[in-house]
């Protein structure tokens, strides 16, 4: 069922125009049907915010569950922002004080860039433990990606990532280890998964802590897991929300980097994204990237405009399925006359 756009934030009006069922409050006030209020605690860099809104949203937006998704993004203190994004995040988003008083029915976390050796050591560490430990006190499933599922492990189980020999960077094969879960209900028992990560927790850690390891990937190990009670907490150390293209500006950010001296050396592909003839193309850039670098030349445009139409996307249908499950596991464990469950024109 659909979104619901209770706020003027952009991302509702843009994810119309892409073919996204979306009510107005008005439309959603005529019927009636259950609303579902989700958290979005967006955690993201400046370049990534609004995307990251607009992944998100769609995959909770493209559930079929019987129920109106009234989805509120909130973030925390402790993360670098610009000045036009601060003024983004106070036009469009809610405080997490408004969101305790509110409520909520779930709560997704996203992942975030960080430049500290630990997580703990994030200025955002405190701000995010305040999050959880208030998710946890009133029973809000929580579901969280990459570096959010890091943070979580850290935080109530004390499991710290190990850093990688290289980054993993890419659209990795998964299998499915427990096909009878209820969030694994009429899913592939393989999958695709994009991950872009540093750093890992590993299944051994994972089950040592007492949870539930969900699928894994024999390249980009543990994908989806879940918390000992199966539905608490579900976590992504992959990323599934990403867009088709997601990977492709994450490679051109690098390539834009090496070529103004940010980092030696030229960097590698992100690995099984790039079919045939797209890697022709970006393997054709790199040598006139090198070339016109050694010949005191200004680098060419990278081809972005070419390459995508290229990319496909193995990832989306079995991520919204995953969501789905996790989404009716919410409606199903959900009072009806909870006060978070009442009309906001009321």
């Amino acid at each position: 069922m659909p979104l619901v756009a209770h706020t003027s934030l952009p991302a509702f009006e843009k994810l119309r125009q892409r073919g996204e069922k979306v009510l107005s409050l008005k439309q959603a006030v005529h019927q009636d049907i259950r609303e579902l209020h989700v958290g979005l605690l967006n955690m993201m860099p400046d370049a990534a915010l609004i995307a990251t809104e607009m992944q998100f949203m769609r995959l909770v937006g493209s559930c079929n569950q019987i129920a109106q998704f009234f989805v509120h993004p909130f973030t925390v203190e402790g993360l670098s922002r610009s000045e036009e994004s601060r003024a983004y995040i106070e036009h469009y988003y809610q405080s997490f004080d408004e969101i305790q008083t509110m409520g909520l029915d779930a709560l997704i976390i996203t992942g975030a860039n960080v430049s500290n050796p630990s997580l703990d050591q994030e200025p955002f560490w405190e701000p995010l433990q305040r999050v959880v430990s208030w998710a946890q006190q009133e029973g809000v499933p929580v579901l969280c990606s990459c570096l959010a599922t890091h943070a979580l492990v850290q935080h109530l189980y004390h499991i710290r990532r190990q850093p990688m020999p290289r980054k993993l960077w890419g659209v990795y094969s998964h299998h499915v280890v427990h096909v009878e879960h209820p969030l694994l209900r009429d899913i592939n028992t393989r999958f695709d998964v994009p991950h872009s990560r540093f750093n890992a927790v590993h299944r051994e850690q994972l089950e040592q802590a007492g949870l539930t390891v969900l699928s894994e990937s024999e390249e980009a190990g543990v994908h989806l897991a879940v918390s000992p009670d199966q539905f608490s907490i579900v976590y992504f150390q992959g990323h599934p929300e990403y867009d088709t293209s997601s990977l492709l500006k994450e490679y051109k950010r690098e390539v834009n980097r090496f070529i103004a001296g940010e980092r030696p050396d030229y960097p590698p592909h992100p690995e099984h994204y790039f079919g045939e003839e797209a890697a022709v193309i970006v393997e054709y850039y790199h040598q006139e990237v090198i070339a016109a670098l050694k010949n005191g030349k200004e680098a060419p445009d990278f081809p972005e405009m070419h390459i995508e139409p290229l990319l496909d996307n193995t990832w989306r249908d079995t991520a919204k399925s995953i969501v789905n499950n996790w989404l009716g596991l919410v409606y199903e464990s959900t009072d009806y006359e909870s006060p978070r469950n009442q009309k906001l024109t009321k």
